[in-house]
């Protein structure tokens, strides 16, 4: 939250361009480590038959 703060104390202009850039990166290195978790549960759940 603090880059927000940043422009406001700064009274510069924002760069939305590159503010979308980045949300957009954020959002896939979110999604990214969602379906990295996705499958390491799949590999618990196949652990755990297997152990039985």
């Amino acid at each position: 939250m603090d880059f927000f703060m940043e422009d406001k104390r700064n009274n510069e202009k924002m760069d939305f361009k590159k503010r979308k850039e980045n949300m957009c990166n954020s959002l896939f290195e979110v999604e990214h480590f969602l379906r990295n978790l996705k499958d390491v549960t799949k590999g618990f759940k196949l652990y755990n038959i297997i152990k039985k």
